[in-house]
Protein backbone atom coordinates (compact mmCIF):
# COMPACT_ATOMS: atom_id res chain seq x y z
CA UNK A 1 0.00 0.00 0.00
CA UNK A 2 1.37 3.33 -1.22
CA UNK A 3 1.88 5.81 1.62
CA UNK A 4 -0.53 8.07 2.37
CA UNK A 5 0.64 12.29 2.42
CA UNK A 6 -0.43 15.53 3.85
CA UNK A 7 0.68 18.65 1.64
CA UNK A 8 1.09 21.68 4.02
CA UNK A 9 1.83 24.42 1.88
CA UNK A 10 0.71 27.99 1.93
CA UNK A 11 1.41 28.31 -2.29
CA UNK A 12 -1.49 27.24 -4.21
CA UNK A 13 0.73 26.70 -7.22
CA UNK A 14 2.92 25.00 -5.35
CA UNK A 15 0.77 22.61 -3.96
CA UNK A 16 -0.45 21.43 -7.27
CA UNK A 17 3.13 20.47 -8.29
CA UNK A 18 3.84 18.55 -5.39
CA UNK A 19 0.47 16.67 -5.50
CA UNK A 20 1.17 16.21 -9.16
CA UNK A 21 4.75 15.21 -8.22
CA UNK A 22 3.77 12.67 -5.69
CA UNK A 23 0.64 11.14 -7.44
CA UNK A 24 3.29 10.32 -9.82
CA UNK A 25 5.10 8.80 -7.89
CA UNK A 26 2.62 6.27 -6.42
CA UNK A 27 1.53 7.99 -3.23
CA UNK A 28 -1.81 8.74 -2.19
CA UNK A 29 -2.32 12.72 -1.78
CA UNK A 30 -4.91 12.67 1.18
CA UNK A 31 -5.49 16.21 1.99
CA UNK A 32 -3.69 19.99 1.71
CA UNK A 33 -3.89 22.42 3.65
CA UNK A 34 -2.26 26.33 3.00
CA UNK A 35 -2.27 27.53 7.10
CA UNK A 36 -0.52 25.98 10.39
CA UNK A 37 -3.39 25.81 12.76
CA UNK A 38 -5.73 24.58 9.90
CA UNK A 39 -3.46 21.62 8.90
CA UNK A 40 -2.72 20.16 13.21
CA UNK A 41 -6.34 19.88 12.86
CA UNK A 42 -6.96 17.93 9.32
CA UNK A 43 -3.62 15.41 10.12
CA UNK A 44 -5.08 14.98 13.14
CA UNK A 45 -8.37 14.08 12.26
CA UNK A 46 -6.74 11.71 8.58
CA UNK A 47 -3.83 10.25 10.43
CA UNK A 48 -1.50 11.05 7.27
CA UNK A 49 1.94 8.79 7.23
CA UNK A 50 3.74 12.08 5.68
CA UNK A 51 3.30 15.38 6.48
CA UNK A 52 5.33 17.57 3.93
CA UNK A 53 5.64 21.21 5.64
CA UNK A 54 6.80 24.37 4.49
CA UNK A 55 8.24 26.58 7.55
CA UNK A 56 6.86 30.02 6.10
CA UNK A 57 2.83 29.30 6.94
CA UNK A 58 0.18 31.85 8.38
CA UNK A 59 -1.48 31.00 11.82
CA UNK A 60 1.30 28.88 12.66
CA UNK A 61 4.65 28.40 11.26
CA UNK A 62 5.82 24.72 10.24
CA UNK A 63 8.74 24.23 13.16
CA UNK A 64 6.03 24.69 15.49
CA UNK A 65 4.13 22.50 13.74
CA UNK A 66 6.58 19.79 13.32
CA UNK A 67 7.29 20.23 17.22
CA UNK A 68 3.87 19.39 17.52
CA UNK A 69 3.49 16.73 14.98
CA UNK A 70 6.68 14.80 16.57
CA UNK A 71 5.52 15.75 20.15
CA UNK A 72 3.37 12.59 20.92
CA UNK A 73 2.61 9.15 19.62
CA UNK A 74 0.85 7.91 16.51
CA UNK A 75 2.03 11.51 14.68
CA UNK A 76 3.01 11.23 11.04
CA UNK A 77 6.63 11.23 9.94
CA UNK A 78 7.43 15.03 8.82
CA UNK A 79 9.44 15.98 5.74
CA UNK A 80 10.30 19.91 5.93
CA UNK A 81 10.19 21.74 2.45
CA UNK A 82 11.63 25.12 2.36
CA UNK A 83 13.73 28.02 0.67
CA UNK A 84 15.53 28.16 3.15
CA UNK A 85 19.71 27.00 3.58
CA UNK A 86 20.82 28.57 6.58
CA UNK A 87 22.18 27.16 9.50
CA UNK A 88 19.61 28.45 12.26
CA UNK A 89 16.75 27.22 10.34
CA UNK A 90 18.42 23.64 9.42
CA UNK A 91 19.50 22.93 12.93
CA UNK A 92 15.91 24.55 14.29
CA UNK A 93 14.06 21.45 12.32
CA UNK A 94 16.69 19.44 13.31
CA UNK A 95 15.55 20.53 17.11
CA UNK A 96 12.08 20.40 15.99
CA UNK A 97 12.01 16.99 15.43
CA UNK A 98 11.51 16.35 11.36
CA UNK A 99 12.56 13.36 9.93
CA UNK A 100 13.19 14.44 6.62
CA UNK A 101 14.66 18.14 5.34
CA UNK A 102 14.42 19.24 1.45
CA UNK A 103 15.43 22.37 -0.31
CA UNK A 104 12.45 23.77 -2.62
CA UNK A 105 15.09 24.41 -5.72
CA UNK A 106 15.82 20.82 -5.11
CA UNK A 107 15.10 18.30 -7.99
CA UNK A 108 11.38 16.98 -7.58
CA UNK A 109 12.68 13.79 -7.45
CA UNK A 110 14.43 14.54 -4.15
CA UNK A 111 11.03 15.44 -2.49
CA UNK A 112 10.01 11.94 -3.82
CA UNK A 113 12.84 9.89 -2.35
CA UNK A 114 12.61 11.69 1.05
CA UNK A 115 8.90 10.85 1.43
CA UNK A 116 9.56 7.18 0.23
CA UNK A 117 12.59 6.74 2.94
CA UNK A 118 10.42 8.78 5.98
CA UNK A 119 7.25 6.84 5.33
CA UNK A 120 9.74 3.60 5.66
CA UNK A 121 11.02 4.78 9.37
CA UNK A 122 14.40 6.51 7.76
CA UNK A 123 15.63 9.55 7.76
CA UNK A 124 16.41 12.05 4.58
CA UNK A 125 18.15 15.08 4.67
CA UNK A 126 18.74 17.57 1.12
CA UNK A 127 22.56 17.50 -0.02
CA UNK A 128 22.28 20.96 0.10
CA UNK A 129 22.18 21.41 3.88
CA UNK A 130 24.49 17.89 4.16
CA UNK A 131 27.11 19.78 6.02
CA UNK A 132 25.12 21.14 8.98
CA UNK A 133 23.28 17.68 9.72
CA UNK A 134 26.77 16.24 9.80
CA UNK A 135 27.67 18.50 12.22
CA UNK A 136 25.21 18.89 14.79
CA UNK A 137 25.33 14.60 14.96
CA UNK A 138 29.04 14.56 15.35
CA UNK A 139 28.91 16.43 18.40
CA UNK A 140 29.18 20.02 17.39
CA UNK A 141 26.31 21.70 18.25
CA UNK A 142 25.96 25.63 18.19
CA UNK A 143 27.06 26.85 22.04
CA UNK A 144 23.71 29.04 22.85
CA UNK A 145 24.88 32.95 24.29
CA UNK A 146 23.13 35.13 25.82
CA UNK A 147 19.63 36.59 24.30
CA UNK A 148 19.48 40.18 22.97
CA UNK A 149 15.92 39.98 23.61
CA UNK A 150 14.29 42.23 26.69
CA UNK A 151 11.98 39.67 28.71
CA UNK A 152 8.70 41.07 27.27
CA UNK A 153 10.27 40.41 23.67
CA UNK A 154 11.30 36.92 24.68
CA UNK A 155 7.41 36.73 26.05
CA UNK A 156 6.58 37.99 22.83
CA UNK A 157 8.57 35.73 20.98
CA UNK A 158 7.48 32.71 22.86
CA UNK A 159 3.80 33.19 22.02
CA UNK A 160 4.70 33.50 18.55
CA UNK A 161 6.44 30.08 18.34
CA UNK A 162 3.03 28.77 19.59
CA UNK A 163 1.59 30.58 16.52
CA UNK A 164 -0.31 32.75 18.46
CA UNK A 165 -1.14 35.76 16.33
CA UNK A 166 -1.09 39.29 17.37
CA UNK A 167 -4.54 40.45 18.78
CA UNK A 168 -4.03 37.16 20.60
CA UNK A 169 -0.64 38.22 22.01
CA UNK A 170 -2.18 41.38 23.21
CA UNK A 171 -4.72 39.55 25.10
CA UNK A 172 -2.24 37.50 26.49
CA UNK A 173 0.36 40.17 27.73
CA UNK A 174 -2.39 42.90 28.61
CA UNK A 175 -0.80 45.25 25.60
CA UNK A 176 -2.03 46.90 22.54
CA UNK A 177 -2.14 45.79 19.41
CA UNK A 178 0.52 48.79 18.45
CA UNK A 179 2.89 47.80 21.07
CA UNK A 180 2.75 44.04 20.40
CA UNK A 181 3.93 44.94 16.49
CA UNK A 182 6.61 47.29 18.00
CA UNK A 183 7.75 44.19 20.22
CA UNK A 184 7.73 42.24 17.24
CA UNK A 185 9.73 44.50 14.87
CA UNK A 186 12.21 45.04 17.37
CA UNK A 187 12.73 41.26 17.81
CA UNK A 188 12.74 40.52 14.39
CA UNK A 189 15.35 43.24 14.18
CA UNK A 190 18.09 41.86 16.96
CA UNK A 191 17.38 38.14 15.77
CA UNK A 192 18.17 39.76 11.72
CA UNK A 193 15.34 37.93 11.15
CA UNK A 194 13.28 38.15 7.88
CA UNK A 195 9.76 37.53 9.00
CA UNK A 196 8.68 35.16 12.86
CA UNK A 197 9.02 31.68 11.59
CA UNK A 198 13.13 32.94 11.09
CA UNK A 199 12.71 34.91 14.34
CA UNK A 200 11.84 31.65 16.07
CA UNK A 201 14.26 29.44 13.76
CA UNK A 202 17.17 31.93 15.23
CA UNK A 203 16.01 31.69 18.93
CA UNK A 204 15.17 27.97 18.83
CA UNK A 205 18.99 27.64 17.23
CA UNK A 206 20.83 29.25 20.19
CA UNK A 207 18.78 28.82 22.86
CA UNK A 208 16.74 31.03 23.77
CA UNK A 209 13.44 28.96 23.20
CA UNK A 210 12.96 26.08 24.67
Amino acid sequence: MSARVFIVEDHALVRTGLRTTLRSAGFDVVGEAGDGLVAGDAIAELRPDVAIVDIGLPGKDGITLTRQLKSGSGGPRVVVLTMREEESTVEAVLHSGADGYCVKASPPEIVIDAVRTVAAGGVYFDARVADVVRRRLCGDPHVPGASPLTPREAEVLALISEGTGNAEIADALGLSLATVKTHIAELLRKLSAADRAHATAIALRNGYLT
